[in-house]
């Protein structure tokens, strides 16, 4: 079993500013993605940085939570306590790379998660417990590693290199990272004794897949985006999978469980923004079947109808 009493999760937030910490509710409730960051500050430690984000004020930036060889430090609420997650601005509101994989700006509907490395820092240790943190969202809210933890270099590939320049000081890269939260998780009991989703049906599945999944895996190899292809790749097949079929289309015993962040990327990319517009022309029924096809969703990964 994932081991979730591993680590202490300290809690000690900066003062609301809303250069820092805004104090407003991520729009996803839940953490729907993970980014994550390394601090670019080597040998500065977790503490460092709840003490520099405190005093910040000549610029908007921050992040969620920072990790180093001795704490897990959360200095704005993740929704791993009792406080609702938070927004931080970790990554910048102008480029889009966010809305294109995950249909929605990180700041809104993801946590900054920052490694701490480097100087008297022990980088393996803090690494370990990065991974585990990683893995305790995931294990929470039910978020796919392997498709939906991006580094801050992949969102901001022409600014940005963390979390490359940290994983590289200890023999790491981002693909050992996702496999390392995913050893992490193993042992997480794939469907609960008593079944708590509803299988997707195969003609959502498929609508899904012909409206929305494949004009954007489609949009991704135009550009050569090859990031793009995968993760559209795989969230086809996990649609697949809930529904009881593999990726050529044909009937397996059973289905799983669709992942939480999958639901919630579909509903906020696509369906929600069809609802809406909708709503504005008067279409009602219209507007129930985008619900229907969010409820549906929702079913599929547990979550409750809306």
């Amino acid at each position: 079993m994932f081991n979730q009493n591993k680590y202490t999760i300290e809690r000690r937030y900066i003062n609301k500013r809303h250069n820092v910490r805004p104090g407003t509710r991520l729009t996803s409730g839940a953490p729907v993605f993970l980014v994550a960051h390394d601090t670019g500050n080597p040998g500065a430690s977790a503490d460092n940085h709840y003490t520099y984000f405190q005093n910040l004020k000549d610029r908007s930036a921050s992040a969620q939570v920072f990790i180093d060889d001795k704490k897990i430090l959360e200095i704005i609420p993740t929704g791993t306590g009792t406080d609702p997650a938070e927004k931080a601005w970790h990554v910048l509101y102008n480029v889009t790379t966010d809305n294109d994989r995950f249909g929605d700006d990180a700041n809104d509907i993801a946590l900054g998660v920052e490694l701490c490395f480097g100087g008297k820092i022990n980088t393996l240790e803090a690494y370990k417990r990065f991974v585990w943190y990683l893995a305790y969202c995931c294990n929470k809210w039910g978020i796919n590693p392997r498709t939906h933890i991006p580094s801050h270099k992949q969102l901001d590939p022409a600014r940005k290199r963390d979390v490359d320049q940290a994983l590289v000081t200890i023999s790491k890269t981002l693909k050992d990272l996702v496999q390392d939260v995913e050893t992490e998780l193993k042992g997480v009991s794939a469907a609960p004794a008593a079944q708590d989703f509803t299988p997707l049906p195969v003609f959502v599945v498929q609508a899904l897949i012909d409206n929305y999944v494949s004009p954007a895996w489609f949009a991704s190899q135009k550009v050569q985006d090859d990031v793009g292809k995968t993760h559209f790749h795989n969230l086809a097949n996990n649609l697949r999978a809930a529904a009881g079929l593999n990726e050529k289309g044909l009937t397996l015993d059973g289905s799983v469980k669709l992942f939480k962040s999958n639901a919630q990327e579909i509903i906020f990319r696509w369906l929600s923004p069809a609802w809406f517009k909708a709503k504005q022309a008067g279409d009602k029924e219209q507007m129930q079947h985008f619900n229907n096809l969010a409820n549906y969703l929702r079913s599929s990964a547990g979550l409750p109808k809306q």
